[in-house]
């Protein structure tokens, strides 16, 4: 039975096109191509920061967020904020609450992603995130991290996330139970390959988070 929702954080709850859409004009390019290479290397199975390197070669993107926290210091950046919440994450969240589930949010996020989401006083238990932790998806040690916060056996936890390498697979490894949600490029590749879902692949794809609701119902 499963006791406790552990949710992924961007492509999951949090809407990444408007952090994306600002990379854009921070590096020069249109949306579209800077969204269209993003999806190309999700189809790819290559990371996004190769997604940089295409578009401006020996590109230094840690450098690169230095110099743009220099010249627009209250700017969000490379951050998010409550807007950027997909509409169903509350109204889900309070749902699965309400059903009596334990909800933690876990995922690879830099250290200022925690006090954004804790500024959301979103309806979850706790927050953690991969710097905080010191290790990061799909890394096993980061799934046992998530059991141990839990207090509660693998096999009575659900991982939410939208991606098979880094979310469903790692913690179907960790003897979770899996839900893979089609959002993102990520999220809607990885839905369509074969085996997604079932055997060796997820327990569950769902289109959003209300469709937990009713699985867990």
């Amino acid at each position: 039975m499963v006791r406790a929702l552990v949710f992924d954080v961007g492509e999951t709850l949090i809407d990444e096109t408007r952090i994306w859409s600002r990379w854009a004009d921070r590096l020069g390019v249109t949306r579209f191509t800077m969204l269209g290479v993003l999806g190309g290397m999700a189809a790819l199975d290559r990371s996004f920061e190769e997604a940089f390197r295409l578009l401006r070669p020996g590109f230094d993107v840690e450098a690169e967020q230095e110099a743009w926290k220099r010249d627009d210091p209250g700017g969000l950046r490379v951050n998010f904020d409550a807007e950027d919440l997909y509409p169903d994450v509350r109204p889900a969240l309070a749902a699965l609450r309400g059903l009596g589930h334990q909800l933690i949010i876990a995922g690879n996020q830099p250290p200022q992603a925690r006090d954004a989401l804790l500024a959301m006083d979103l309806p979850v238990d706790a927050i953690h995130t991969s710097d905080g932790w010191g290790v990061s998806k799909p890394a096993p040690e980061f799934f046992a991290r998530v059991a141990e916060v839990s207090g509660r056996e693998p096999g009575e936890i659900l991982y939410v996330g939208d991606r098979l390498d880094n979310d469903v697979l790692p913690a179907r490894a960790a003897g979770m139970r899996t839900a893979l949600i089609r959002r993102g490029p990520w999220g809607h590749l990885h839905a369509a390959r074969p085996g997604a879902c079932g055997a060796g692949g997820a327990d569950h794809i769902v289109d959003d988070l209300h469709a937990l609701v009713a699985i867990l119902t």
